[in-house]
C-alpha cells in the first residue's frame, strides 16, 4: 500500500493526529471535571456543620399485665439546651408492634437522663423497648 491509500484509511477509520488530539483533550477535560465534583464534594460534606448528637439506651422494661401495659426505662443522651422527642414502643412475642408512644422531653441542662414511661398495649407484650429520638 501507498503512502495516499494509508492516509485515506486513517482518515475513514479515525486514526489522524487531529482525532488523537480531540480524543486526548476530551479524555482530561472529563477527568478534570471530575476532579472538581469530587473535591466540590468532599469540601460540602465535610463542612456540613456539626450536628447535635443523641444517643438512646435501653436500660430495661417492667410488664403491668393487669393495665396490659409496658413501662420501659432508657437513657437519653442529647446536648444540653435541646427539645427532643422520643418513640416507645412494645413487641408481642413475634415482635409485631402492639403498643407505641411518642415522648416529647423538654430541653434541660443535663447531658444524660434516665427516663421512663408506661406504653398501653392492644395486646400482650413481651418487652418495650426505645424505636428511636430526634430533636424537635
Amino acid at each position: 500500500m501507498t503512502a495516499p491509500q494509508n492516509a485515506a484509511l486513517d482518515a475513514r477509520y479515525g486514526r489522524t493526529r487531529t482525532h488523537r488530539t480531540r480524543d486526548r483533550v476530551l479524555l482530561i477535560g472529563g477527568a478534570i471535571a471530575f476532579a472538581v465534583v469530587l473535591v466540590a464534594w468532599v469540601v460540602w460534606a465535610g463542612l456540613d456543620g456539626q450536628k447535635p448528637q443523641i444517643e438512646v439506651t435501653d436500660t430495661g422494661h417492667r410488664l403491668i399485665n393487669e393495665d396490659r401495659a409496658v413501662e420501659v426505662s432508657w437513657n437519653l443522651s442529647v446536648p444540653p439546651g435541646n427539645d427532643t422527642a422520643c418513640v416507645v414502643q412494645a413487641l408481642n412475642e413475634d415482635f409485631t408492634v402492639v403498643g407505641w408512644k411518642v415522648i416529647d422531653v423538654p430541653a434541660s441542662e443535663r447531658h444524660i437522663r434516665s427516663l421512663t414511661e408506661t406504653v398501653r398495649v392492644a395486646q400482650e407484650a413481651n418487652t418495650g423497648l426505645i424505636y428511636g429520638c430526634w430533636l424537635t
